[in-house]
């Protein structure tokens, strides 16, 4: 089939590659033509034969706003657009009703993968219509990993990023239980192995994953993490998925914590703790450091 493809950046232009490999016809759009295949949507659009399937891949927010409403005035009834950024899952209804006026589809896909997607392949949770998924579904079947797993219809417009969105609240709380057990390891004295402490976790524990896999090779690249700050981004769907849970109230305690150590990352000298270090003076007389 034919997909128009906007956005080719790290996962846009590894995704075009991916459905390339698969024997689909893709014409890829970016702001930075020298990733370009075509140099407007404009163009893009023209190229397409109908029924269409576009495929956003530009920041959520603005950038997709944007897209989508330049797209709804050159698409034709019949045609379908797929978001698959990290659109926040109550755009998504707005999107599609937008579109849908004008007798266009509207798919919401979270795509994980990363920069290993073009090998191992992306995991998609779509949501939409069947009609319009039914359309965009060669495309499915290119990026998602080999075998009979890895993507899912996961219900109507918006559950697919709102799946998403669970999926990287997930993972902000696996992802700090390794690094607190890490430097808990690196802490004391009776362990003076602790890469391959990790190395050894990867094989007949219940606590083996992928992102074992990643700390281990991180690990290799620098035993002790001396090159790194210990500062980490957020990117917002760990916000998202705190605030779908005080909304739904469901208590997410693990993944509310991940999501308040990354701010705590970003204090070089915690007010927090200033007060915390002065109450524990007052009561009990602890010892305080002075700048």
């Amino acid at each position: 089939m034919e997909l128009g493809l906007v956005g080719l950046g790290k996962m846009g232009g590894n995704m075009r590659e991916r459905i390339r490999r698969a024997g689909h016809t893709v014409l890829g759009y970016d702001r930075n033509a020298d990733l370009a295949d075509v140099h407007s949507l404009e163009e893009l659009v023209g190229k397409l034969s109908g029924p269409r399937v576009v495929w956003v891949m530009v920041p959520a927010g603005e950038a997709t706003q944007s897209t989508i409403d330049r797209l709804a005035e050159l698409l034709e009834p019949g045609d379908v657009v797929v978001d698959g950024g990290n659109s926040r899952w109550t755009d998504d209804e707005r999107h599609a009703e937008e579109l849908a006026a004008k007798g266009i589809g509207f798919v919401d896909c979270g795509v994980s993968g990363g920069v290993w997607g073009l090998r191992n392949g992306y995991a998609l949770m779509y949501g939409g219509d069947a009609e319009n998924v039914a359309k965009v579904r060669p495309v499915f079947d290119a990026l998602k990993p080999e075998g009979d797993f890895g993507a899912v219809h996961a219900g109507r417009v918006g559950a697919g990023h709102f799946a998403k969105m669970v999926h990287n609240g997930i993972e902000y709380a696996m992802m700090q239980a390794y690094a607190e057990g890490w430097e808990l390891l690196e802490k004391v004295d009776s362990v003076d192995n602790v890469r391959e402490v990790f190395r050894s976790w990867q094989e007949g524990t219940v606590i083996r994953s992928w992102l074992l896999d990643l700390a281990v090779d991180a690990l290799d690249d620098d035993e002790h993490l001396d090159r790194l700050k210990g500062f980490a981004q957020d990117s917002g769907e760990g916000r998202w998925t705190v605030e779908a849970a005080i909304d739904h109230a469901v208590p997410l305690p693990a993944i509310t914590a991940s999501l308040f150590a990354r701010f705590a990352s970003r204090q070089e000298d915690s007010p927090q703790m200033k007060m915390i270090a002065a109450l524990r003076n007052q009561f009990g007389g602890h010892a305080v450091e002075k700048k």
